[in-house]
């Protein structure tokens, strides 16, 4: 019987990888996010095995309200797979508030409230996975990326904690922690960090699809984590040496900036 995969911010990025991964085995999908026509054109390269939800995740009132029609059409949720997500690089001091909240219930709020409304049900039947994508930003704390950072090390300590708190019930929590990836998000992040130059330029950088392979791989094996590329392991054991790299390179940022706001 095919597995009912539901995946968030499936329209581009590594949510898009993760999707082509999983319709690749046959997998029954529930694509979320917000732009219907991407998500359209995606279910199209799988005819028959995806149903789309067109729905801004950062609203709370809306956030989990596609849960119900799409297990009515596929059955209950195998795999959730909390991907959306949204970046925000600047100044702390001049961080626009509204935009930060909406990246906190984007990251953070809502992954928490799908995996609450999924997780009794999963429990009662002993089996289903939950997929967290966090990053590594979680693990190592970056200047301009404090609201950002923030979130995905909350969403990190909620996975690595549930994982195990549902041990021997049959649920199984993945936490990926993704580094410097391939997509649009991230080369808007690069842009705002002044390019390629210095450090940045010099750090090791993945693709979304190999990455979702790997997710895949880690949910059929019942791995606890994913961390790619493998080069940010160390940045679980040894935080204080990232935390070095991207000091030397970002710290002083709240120089030249106005005094009030």
């Amino acid at each position: 019987m095919s597995l009912h995969v539901a995946i968030t911010g499936a329209s581009s990025g590594i949510g898009e990888s993760i999707a082509r991964a999983w319709g690749r085995t046959g997998a029954q999908l529930t694509l979320v996010a917000r732009r219907q026509a991407a998500l359209e054109k995606l279910a199209g390269e799988f005819p028959g095995q995806c149903q789309v939800f067109a729905r801004d995740l950062a609203q709370s009132t809306v956030c989990c309200d596609w849960l119900a029609p799409a297990q009515d059409h596929f059955g209950p949720v195998d795999v959730l797979v909390n991907n959306a997500g949204v970046e925000n690089t600047g100044p702390t001091a001049l961080a626009n508030v509204d935009q930060a909240i909406a990246l906190l219930h984007l990251n953070l709020h809502t992954p928490l409230l799908l995996t609450r409304a999924l997780l009794p049900a999963m429990l009662a039947r002993g089996s289903g996975t939950i997929v967290d994508v966090a990053s590594v930003a979680g693990l190592v704390p970056t200047p301009m990326q404090t609201w950002y950072g923030a979130s995905k090390a909350g969403l990190a300590a909620f996975s690595e904690a549930l994982r195990g708190e549902v041990r021997g019930s049959g649920v199984h929590v993945v936490t990926v922690y993704p580094g410097p990836v391939t997509t649009a998000m991230a080369e808007a992040a690069y842009e705002k960090f002044g390019g390629r130059s210095g450090l940045v330029g010099m750090v090791p950088e993945g693709t979304a699809d190999e990455l979702a392979e790997l997710i895949l791989d880690a949910v059929e094996r019942k791995r606890p984590r994913v961390i790619y590329p493998r080069f940010y392991a160390a940045m679980r054991w040894v935080p204080w040496l990232g935390r070095m790299s991207v000091d030397a390179q970002f710290g002083g940022t709240w120089k030249g900036l106005p005094s009030k706001q």
